[in-house]
């Protein structure tokens, strides 16, 4: 198994401690269980769900004040996602979702929501949280949501559709943007926390994916919904900025996630072609397959250093818009490339279901289309060259 490259970026022995857990639940709990979870298809698994907890792995991310493991900068969070997500991509996205609820309420949340809504995940048995943002008609362009919330005596009634949301259904605890100003476009955008048993909150059935089927998806039904003052975050209109933020943070985590795939891929297509032999040698010595071995591994280490890159800027409070298109940008992509090479080089057997590699080209294809397209990153980038 390939190891983090850490001459450039030296761990402490907290994030070596972390890093060494979440190698070693990968590789005794989260493998063994990936293709069975990809069966089951739309089926939470949640005895990993609470195995993770007990290890304080679902919480590592949160505030130590709150009950979390106190990892809360973005280079920490990397580490372990790509450590994660080596095992199986759509496991490791689902044991560190709560980080998506958190950055929101973290974000624009007062301190008497962060006591309520924060500690709940850091306990033995922390309940699934969602955020709720996309819509049938709007994916990538978050500010196009017709989600309402109208204002009444006490609080707000919401009424719309969300679609794609990950841990629908399943959830406790959601994030949901609404528009409080539908003509205001990304300015009318703001942030609700509910809970699952809130009245008038529905969901359609488990939607049946290609791939990171680890994680269930669901339909979110907003019918006159009502949600009291006190559980909107920030103020009005205040939203769009605290998703776009969220987006920096989660766009370089799914990177590194998707660089932990392509690891995974890497090294057992380069174990494959060290044990195949054709032509009397084995393959990884035919020009064509150390290519693109080589390959590989370049884009790879590449993305990496742009996830973390990205990750350094967040946590030093620079901007980071662009730097984290690029990171998702390159390690999707990436991964992409790099679970197609491990399927080339196994030939019939990369196609086949006796070895994972085929899931995991399945799987990579979600990290070119979530939290903005591969063709939306390329356009955030653009802009910011203007």
């Amino acid at each position: 198994m390939s190891v983090l490259p850490t001459e450039l970026c030296p761990l402490s022995e907290e994030q070596r401690a972390i890093v060494e857990l979440c190698q070693a639940f990968a590789a005794s709990e989260i493998r063994p269980r990936a293709r069975a979870v990809d069966e089951a298809d739309t089926e939470i698994c949640w005895d990993l769900w609470e195995s993770a907890s007990k290890a304080g792995i679902t919480s590592f991310m949160l505030p130590a004040e709150y009950g979390g493991g106190g990892f809360t900068d973005v280079f920490s969070q990397c580490l372990v996602q790509e450590e994660l997500c080596y095992g199986d991509l759509g496991i490791g996205n689902l044991l560190c979702s709560a980080g998506f609820f958190a950055d929101p309420v973290l974000e624009l949340g007062s301190s008497e929501q962060h006591a309520e809504w924060l500690p709940p995940l850091c306990g033995a048995s922390p309940p699934l949280t969602s955020l709720a943002n996309t819509e049938p008609d709007t994916g990538s362009d978050a500010a196009a949501i017709k989600t309402t919330a109208v204002r009444e005596a006490g609080g707000y009634r919401l009424n719309g559709t969300k679609s794609w949301i990950s841990n629908a259904g399943a959830a406790e605890l959601y994030v949901v943007f609404a528009k409080t100003d539908p003509e205001a476009r990304a300015r009318g955008v703001s942030a609700f926390l509910l809970r699952r048993e809130t009245e008038g909150l529905s969901f359609g059935q488990p939607m049946r994916k290609m791939g990171q089927r680890a994680i269930v998806c669901r339909e979110i039904f907003l019918s006159d919904v009502f949600v009291p003052e006190t559980q909107r975050l920030g103020e009005e209109g205040q939203g769009f900025v605290g998703l776009m933020r969220t987006f920096d943070i989660s766009r370089v985590i799914l990177g590194a996630a998707a660089v932990g795939i392509a690891r995974a891929a890497l090294d057992f297509a380069r174990e494959y072609a060290l044990e195949r032999r054709s032509f009397g040698v084995p393959i990884i010595e035919h020009q064509a397959v150390g290519f693109r071995l080589a390959d590989m591994a370049l884009r790879l280490e590449s993305a990496r250093l742009l996830v973390w890159r990205a990750a350094k800027r967040l946590d030093a409070g620079l901007p980071a818009r662009s730097q984290a298109a690029m990171a998702k940008l390159a390690a999707s992509e990436t991964a992409m490339y790099c679970t197609w090479a491990a399927v080339q080089t196994l030939g019939g057997w990369g196609y086949s279901r006796e070895f994972p590699v085929e899931q995991w080209m399945r799987d990579a294809k979600l990290e070119e289309i979530e939290e903005g397209t591969s063709d939306i990153m390329r356009l955030v980038i653009a802009r910011e060259l203007r």
